[in-house]
């Protein structure tokens, strides 16, 4: 038996729903909408099974960020992506690892529906601009332009100096050492002194209700030896999983010249649910 597209291409459909929505749960919700519509469709009729599954999946994506832009409004405190267990595997594919990173998907929430779904289709998927207005309902011209602003706005606020993967482990290497002893100092060796701390409790658990700012006041929050501190790999890059009375907390690291400018701290349980087993991304 020839094995079903919709299966074949399940990990790039999440993927692009993943990158869309930046939560997992809400990527499967729309993969299980596709899904129904494509058991529905005259499969017959279909010439490129990817592109028109692609083209389902981003649909189904729009109409469920347009409505997500409402309940994060309502969201406790700052809000984070939910952050997903990946092989290292994952960082061998250096743009996909970048752009599924926390950071990124972070820069990501601040573009509109469409622009984040232009972006994601061209920059990161590599799709052609017709089969992007396909899936938008726009014209290729005006897909063009979206494009080319959603680039800008991403260009300006991401990390302007590449890491290698060897520099950003082993400056969480170093952070997760600093991060086990409590010590002070070796945390604010590690960090720069602007560094910022961005915590993700959703209400559910305790986190910082606004951005930490500068190196002496996250290092205060976070110098306490009374917890367990592991190394994991979340969004295809080396980050932390801590655990301390019972609450666990994923956390993502931006790296540049060495130091850790940002530090993205998830402790909302409800996000924490897909820490147990890698998810398959791909492109």
């Amino acid at each position: 038996m020839t094995e079903d597209p919709f299966v074949a291409h399940r990990s790039l459909l999440f993927t692009v729903a993943y990158e869309m929505l930046g939560s997992a749960a809400d990527a499967e919700d729309v993969l299980q909408e596709s899904w129904l519509r494509w058991a529905d469709a005259d499969h017959s009729q279909v010439r490129d099974a990817r592109a028109y599954l692609v083209r389902t999946v981003t649909r189904q994506a729009l109409n469920r960020l347009r409505t997500m832009s409402r309940r994060r409004e309502e969201y406790v405190g700052p809000w984070l992506p939910e952050p997903l267990l990946t092989s290292p595997d994952v960082a061998e594919d250096v743009e996909l690892a970048e752009n599924v990173s926390i950071a990124m998907l972070t820069v990501l929430e601040t573009l509109g529906p469409t622009e984040r779904a232009v972006f994601v289709l061209r920059e990161v998927f590599e799709l052609p601009y017709g089969e992007i207005a396909e899936a938008t309902g726009k014209t290729a011209a005006t897909v063009r332009q979206i494009a080319r602003r959603a680039r800008e706005h991403v260009a300006a606020r991401r990390p302007r100096v590449p890491v290698s993967r060897s520099e950003q482990q082993a400056v969480v290497e170093r952070f997760l050492a600093a991060l086990r002893t409590g010590r002070l100092q070796e945390l604010l060796d590690v960090m720069a002194p602007d560094v910022v701390l961005i915590a993700d409790g959703g209400g559910l658990a305790g986190a910082a209700a606004a951005p930490v700012h500068g190196a002496a006041l996250v290092a205060k929050l976070l110098a306490r030896p009374d917890r367990a501190v592991s190394a994991v790999w979340l969004n295809g890059a080396p980050a932390a999983r801590i655990e301390s009375d019972g609450r666990l907390a994923a956390v993502s690291l931006v790296v540049e010249n060495g130091k850790i400018t940002r530090i993205h701290a998830v402790a909302n349980p409800r996000k924490l649910t897909r820490l147990d087993e890698p998810a398959e991304l791909t492109r």
